[in-house]
């Protein structure tokens, strides 16, 4: 794993010569935030050696290098998740790759399936915290020391400081945003009802098919992460049966430009 991640990152600095302070992963229907950078490079997955491919609707599969004002950022437009059939380290490779191109500060962002009842289609909810549900670990296995320790520290998953400063400019914006618990499971299939409410059960406000590894790996690291999503349907008896990937797609986009608005200040101020 160390030797195929530093042979992706030297491939990538000799075609872009360029070091990215943040680390930005656009989620389902928000692969629009590309319009907010001002493009310098735009690499596809499948040019990248040891890159896995994306294989869902709604992710192009490219890395943007590139600048927000005069801050140097690397987005992937487009992730990995586990139910397309990659293990949880091919999940993480580009995380990984991130770290070692010099980022220390992950934004990460999805769709998700709301539980809260308080929430509706559409809300933006900031992660103050996950709960882990994969069938698999993206640290199980022999652990790498270059990359981080054997047992990492999850009480701070998602950094409190960025929280509040993202919290503050949704404020200034008059932006209304939610907070809460995301849970991962592994997908492809929407919740049950059932399901739903063991969710909410467990202590969730929403619930989806990512970001939790990536924000283990990028912990494992020592970065700094930042998770925000996007409530694209709610877990109820009223909705349940029309829920389907094209709406979820269509929601996100409905609430996209206020997601792109918050990042692009957050990533200008932070």
């Amino acid at each position: 794993m160390w030797e195929k991640i530093q042979e992706t990152v030297n491939y990538l600095i000799e075609k872009t010569n360029f070091k990215p302070e943040y680390g930005i992963v656009l989620g389902s229907g928000l692969g629009g935030f590309a319009d907010d950078i001002q493009i310098l490079h735009t690499i596809s997955y499948t040019e990248i050696p040891n890159f896995p491919i994306s294989t869902v609707q709604g992710h192009k599969g490219a890395l943007l290098f590139g600048l927000i004002g005069d801050k140097k950022v690397l987005a992937m437009q487009g992730r990995f998740h586990y139910y397309e059939g990659y293990d949880m380290k091919q999940v993480t490779f580009p995380i990984r790759v991130m770290k070692q191109l010099g980022i220390e500060k992950l934004i990460v962002s999805n769709a998700s399936g709301g539980v809260n009842p308080t929430f509706k289609v559409g809300d933006i909810m900031l992660i103050k915290d996950h709960i882990n549900m994969m069938p698999e670990h993206p640290l199980r296995g022999h652990n790498e020391e270059r990359f981080g320790p054997r047992f990492v520290n999850m009480s701070e998953p998602y950094s409190k400081a960025m929280l509040a400063k993202l919290k503050a400019i949704a404020t200034t914006m008059q932006v209304e945003v939610q907070e809460g618990v995301y849970l991962a499971l592994q997908g492809p299939t929407f919740e049950t009802l059932a399901e739903y409410k063991m969710v909410q059960n467990m202590g969730a406000d929403c619930v989806g098919m990512s970001t939790v590894p990536e924000v283990i790996v990028a912990k494992h690291m020592n970065m700094d992460c930042l998770g925000i999503s996007v409530i694209t349907d709610m877990g109820n008896e009223e909705n349940i049966e029309e829920v389907n990937h094209e709406e979820v797609l269509e929601a996100a986009k409905k609430a996209e430009p206020h997601v792109r608005n918050l990042i692009k200040s957050f990533i200008l101020q932070f």
